[in-house]
């Protein structure tokens, strides 16, 4: 028979929980009874416990538990509690940041470098970088004021000046930025012409644009800085670009050629001013010299004049040697017709060959001077031959005249 069969008493060995009669004769549960805890038993022990924590009394027909217990248990929980809580509202922050310190949801204040403590789950920190500089790169086609389609590609560096505003005021600054940024290209460059984008105009392009767009940025509150606009590469479309790089091309042909010119404007000038000015000083100084010659020859002249008023005769005796001494100077060859012992002799002086003898020596100048002296020599010979000739014939001539 089964242990659960109808006529089993409660004592019998197949009943798993092994009780015996659960309405005995005393009313009380057999000391024997081992079976499971009744469930309502165990809710309504919780609900005097709960009672009991909130100041409660445990109801009727009860038994209360241990309080001192379970007292120290919670109190130990709640102190864990505690410590943890407040151990999540330490935070640092480093040199290069800032915190924004919002409570329930507004702002409340901006705390500096270093540790801090704000209640968490009541205060919300926002840590903002105010040193990094950050970039953002941009890049599209627009038209320009000349009617013509450009590429410009472009990189924007920018740091975080208002943590606040940074934080507050905009819910995406970034993406705010970027959009100002298109439209501060798009107002420049539409106020340009395509030759200056592409040539020598983009230094010009990148501050106007900076510019601009500092003032959007400013406008919208975003707390950003714009440090730096670099105009990476602006060019015209694939479609038309080997049409645009031979114009380039030429431009800088036509540039180099100008550069070429002025430099040989730049040699030639100061070359044909320098000649000029040597054409000056030469006639300046031709100019002195002819005055100061002919006031020399004048001054000669004077004194020459006044020696011959004394002697007349002597005076152009010796002006008469000292001519034929300057022509016999100055000539390679020299012949003298001498009328001596009464015959019709020439006499002839190589001088020319002299004056080849001197000049195939080694030195030009020793040679010119040696022959130099030594037609010096001769010609005062000659000279003194000469006068000898002359006063022989002033002398027959005298005679004749006394007969």
């Amino acid at each position: 028979m089964a242990w659960n069969e109808p006529g089993g008493n409660g004592n019998d060995p197949k009943d798993p929980w092994g009780s015996g009669n659960r309405n005995g004769g005393n009313g009380n549960k057999g000391g024997g009874d081992q079976g499971p805890p009744d469930l309502d038993e165990v809710m309504r022990k919780v609900q005097d416990q709960m009672r009991r924590i909130m100041g409660g009394k445990p109801s009727s027909g009860s038994r209360p538990p241990s309080g001192g217990i379970n007292m120290a248990l919670f109190v130990l929980v709640l102190a864990v509690v505690v410590i943890g809580w407040v151990a999540m509202g330490f935070y640092t922050l480093d040199q290069q940041e800032r915190g924004v310190v919002l409570r329930f949801g507004r702002y409340h204040e901006t705390v500096t470098p270093g540790l801090h403590w704000n209640p968490p789950m009541v205060d919300d920190v926002r840590k903002v970088n105010v040193t990094r500089v950050r970039s953002l790169d941009h890049s599209a086609q627009m038209l320009t004021e000349d009617e013509n389609i450009v590429e410009v590609n472009m990189s924007v560096q920018y740091v975080v000046s208002d943590p606040n505003a940074f934080v507050l005021n905009v819910r995406d600054p970034e993406s705010s930025l970027a959009q100002a940024t298109e439209s501060a290209l798009r107002h420049v460059v539409g106020s340009s012409e395509m030759h200056s984008i592409l040539t020598e105009g983009r230094d010009n392009l990148a501050q106007e644009v900076k510019a601009r767009l500092q003032e959007y940025v400013n406008a919208y509150g975003t707390g950003l800085q714009i440090s730096r606009v670099n105009i990476e590469n602006a060019m015209a479309p694939k479609q038309v670009q080997s049409a645009f790089d031979d114009v380039i091309k030429a431009r800088e042909d036509e540039q180099r050629v100008k550069n070429e010119a002025e430099s040989y404007a730049n040699g030639v000038i100061p070359e044909a001013r320098g000649a000029a000015q040597r054409v000056l000083e030469e006639a300046n100084a031709y100019h002195d010299e002819v005055i100061a010659r002919s006031q020399g020859d004048a001054e000669r002249f004077l004194k020459l004049m006044t020696q011959y008023q004394q002697a007349p005769a002597v005076t152009r005796e010796r002006l008469y040697l000292d001519a034929m001494q300057e022509v016999y100077s100055n000539s390679a060859k020299v012949v003298v017709d001498s009328d001596q012992n009464g015959g019709n002799s020439m006499m002839y002086l190589p001088l020319d060959k002299l004056t080849e003898a001197s000049q195939s020596t080694k030195s030009a100048r020793q040679a010119a001077s040696q022959s130099s002296q030594l037609s010096n020599t001769d010609i005062q010979q000659l000279t003194d031959a000469v006068i000898d000739q002359l006063r022989k014939r002033q002398a027959t001539q005298s005679s004749r005249e006394g007969r």
